[in-house]
C-alpha cells in the first residue's frame, strides 16, 4: 500500500509540531524546513485544523500547534482521516464492482484481512512515539537547542 503525498506531508507536519510542542509555528517554517511548497501545506494543514489534529490561530501573530497531546493522536487515525480511499481493487467498491469473479475469488478476503492488519499496527504508534527522537528530529530541522520544548510521551 501506499499513501499519498498529502498524508506523507500530513505526518511530517504533525511531527514538525510535536518538537515545538510548547509555541506556535508558521506555515512558512515548516515550508523551509521539510521543504514542501507553502500551498500545499495551508491545504493540508487546513485539513488537519478540520480533523481537530492542529490548533490554529489567525493573523499577524498567529500559527499553529498541536490540537491535542502527540500521546492522543495514533498514526492509523491520521492515515484513515487523510487517505481518501483504501479501495485496494475492484471487488472493494460494492456499488461499482463489476468483476465478474468476485463471487468464488479469495482475493478480496486476503487484501480485507492485510489491509485490517496495517491498521492494527498502525493504532499502535502515535504522534509521541515518531517524533520521539526530538534532539536529533530539532537537528534535522534546522531548529537551535533553545528551539526544543520536550513532548511527554507516553509509550504504549
Amino acid at each position: 500500500m501506499r499513501l499519498t503525498d498529502f498524508t506523507d506531508y500530513s505526518l511530517r507536519v504533525l511531527m514538525y509540531a510535536a518538537v515545538r510542542s510548547d509555541e506556535l509555528v508558521t506555515i512558512a517554517e515548516i515550508s523551509e524546513a521539510l521543504g514542501i511548497a507553502r500551498g500545499h501545506l495551508v491545504k493540508i494543514v487546513h485539513a488537519l485544523g478540520r480533523a481537530g489534529y492542529l490548533s490554529t490561530t489567525r493573523g499577524r501573530t498567529g500559527g499553529l500547534k498541536l490540537g491535542r497531546p502527540a500521546s492522543r493522536i495514533t498514526v492509523g487515525d491520521v492515515v484513515r482521516t487523510m487517505e481518501a480511499d483504501f479501495r485496494m481493487v475492484e471487488c472493494f467498491d460494492t456499488e461499482g464492482n463489476a468483476c465478474v469473479i468476485t463471487a468464488a475469488c479469495g482475493l478480496r478476503g486476503v487484501l480485507g484481512t492485510a489491509l485490517r492488519a496495517y491498521f492494527e499496527v498502525l493504532d499502535r504508534f502515535t504522534l509521541a512515539d515518531i517524533a520521539a527522537e526530538q534532539g536529533k528530529l530539532s537537528r534535522l530541522l534546522g531548529l537551535s537547542s533553545t528551539e526544543q520544548p520536550l513532548v511527554r510521551m507516553a509509550r504504549k
